[in-house]
C-alpha cells in the first residue's frame, strides 16, 4: 500500500527537518588530541537528511533550528546555504559575548583507521537549538500555509534538553493535521542521556514519540538501547549480520507501535574502522524487504552513513517507488556517503542508481 502524503504541487517543501546543526571540526588523518589543524563542516543527524535529499535527489528542503548570533553561527549558516538547504526557518538567538547563556554546538570527529575506531567528542551543552521550546516555531505557517510533504526529526534533537521533546511532539501534531508524513530516526547517543536518567529515561521519552510517527528509522543498536527491543539469538551482539533476527525485531516493533507504516534498520559489521559489511531492512505492511548487503565495503568516513540511508529511503517514498526500491536507494546512498569525508553526502543520483544497478569502481572517463 502506497504511503499517503500531500502532492508536490501543493507543497513548498518536500521535506522539513527539525534538529540541531553543529560545526564539525575534522582533523583529517590526525587524532583530535594531537591535531594542529581542523577542517570545518556542518553536520547534524536531522540536517544531514535534508541536505542529502536536496543535493543528491533534488528535493526542496528546509531546516528548523536555532543558532546563537555570532561569527560561528554565521559560519554554520553559510555552510547550510552552501549545502542547498533553505534557511528561512532558522531562529537567531542573541549572543551574550562569551556563551554564558547560549552558544553554538561543536562536534570534533576523527575517522579512525583499521583497529582504531572512529571517535566523536561533542561540545554542545546550552546550545541555541537545545533551548527551543514549544511555541517558538510557527508550525501552522510551515505545514498549512507553505505546505510540506514530509517532516523528519530524531532522537538526537529529542535528547538535547527537557524542552526539545515537547517541540518534537508539537511539530508532529501539526504535521499530521496537514497530511504530512513524519519520520523519526532513533539515533540513540548515550552521552546525551547520561545526565538525564540514562537508558530508562531515553526509552520513556523516545517510545512516547515513536507512538505518534509514521516511519521509524535506526541502526540495530538503536532499537535495543532506545526502545528496549530484543534481537533474538544475538544477545546484544552486533558483530555479524543476521537479517532474519532483525526482521523478527522489526515485526515485534510494528506490533508494539501499530501506527507505524514503515520501519527501517541499517545493519553494519565493523570488521575494521575502514572496512564494514553494510546493509539494511525495511518493514512495510507486514513484509520485510532486505537491501543488497555489501560486504567488505571500504569506508573513508563512516559518520553520516545512516543519515544518508534515511535520505535515500525517503527519496524512494517521495518518488512513489515500492518498498524494495526505496530501501535499495537508502543502502546505496549510505554506502556512497561513507566514501567521502564529512557528515553529509557528496554522491550524485547517477552514482546511486549506478551502484543499485551493480556498477563497479572502474574509472569513468
Amino acid at each position: 500500500m502506497a504511503m499517503t502524503m500531500r502532492s508536490r504541487s501543493e507543497s513548498r517543501w518536500d521535506l522539513v527537518a527539525l534538529g540541531e546543526v553543529m560545526l564539525r571540526l575534522d582533523p583529517g588523518d590526525e587524532r583530535i588530541h594531537t591535531a594542529r589543524q581542523f577542517r570545518a563542516w556542518e553536520g547534524g543527524g536531522e540536517y544531514n537528511v535534508a541536505r542529502g535529499l536536496g543535493r543528491c535527489f533534488g528535493a526542496r528542503t528546509t531546516i528548523v533550528t536555532a543558532l546563537a548570533d555570532n561569527p560561528v553561527g554565521r559560519l554554520i549558516e553559510d555552510l547550510i546555504h552552501q549545502g542547498g538547504v533553505d534557511r528561512s526557518h532558522l531562529r537567531w538567538v542573541p549572543y551574550d559575548g562569551i556563551g554564558r547563556t547560549v552558544r553554538n554546538g561543536l562536534n570534533f570527529t576523527e575517522r579512525g583507521f583499521g583497529v582504531r575506531a572512529a571517535v566523536g567528542s561533542s561540545d554542545r551543552a546550552n546550545s541555541a537549538a537545545s533551548q527551543l521550546k514549544a511555541g517558538d516555531v510557527d508550525w501552522e505557517a510551515i505545514f498549512a500555509t507553505e505546505g510540506a510533504r514530509w517532516l523528519h526529526t530524531g532522537g538526537i534533537f529529542a535528547a538535547l534538553s527537557e524542552t526539545t521533546p515537547e517541540v518534537v511532539a508539537e511539530a508532529i501534531a501539526a504535521a499530521h493535521r496537514h497530511r504530512t508524513v513524519v519520520s523519526f530516526d532513533l539515533n540513540y547517543r548515550e552521552s546525551l542521556w547520561r545526565g538525564r536518567g540514562g537508558g530508562p529515561a531515553a526509552q520513556e521519552v523516545l517510545a512516547g514519540i515513536v507512538a505518534s510517527v509514521d516511519v521509524l528509522i535506526g541502526n540495530e543498536e538503536d532499537f535495543v538501547a532506545a526502545l528496549g527491543m530484543e534481537v533474538a539469538g544475538l544477545r546484544g551482539s552486533f558483530e555479524r549480520l543476521e537479517p532474519e533476527a532483525y526482521a523478527a525485531m522489526l515485526t515485534a516493533t510494528s506490533a508494539r507501535f501499530p501506527n507505524l507504516q514503515a520501519i527501517a534498520v541499517t545493519l553494519r559489521v565493523a570488521r575494521t574502522a575502514n572496512r564494514n559489511d553494510w546493509g539494511g531492512l525495511l518493514w512495510s505492511d507486514g513484509v520485510v524487504y532486505p537491501a543488497t548487503t555489501r560486504r567488505d565495503l571500504d569506508i573513508l568516513d563512516r559518520i553520516g552513513g545512516g543519515d544518508s540511508f534515511a535520505s535515500g529511503l525517503i527519496h524512494g517514498y517521495l518518488a512513489g517507488y515500492p518498498p524494495q526500491v526505496a530501501v535499495e536507494y537508502g543502502a546505496a546512498h549510505g554506502a556512497l556517503a561513507m566514501t567521502t569525508p564529512g557528515d553529509t553526502s557528496m554522491a550524485t543520483l547517477a552514482e546511486v542508481e549506478a551502484l543499485m544497478a551493480g556498477a563497479g569502481a572502474r574509472v569513468r572517463r
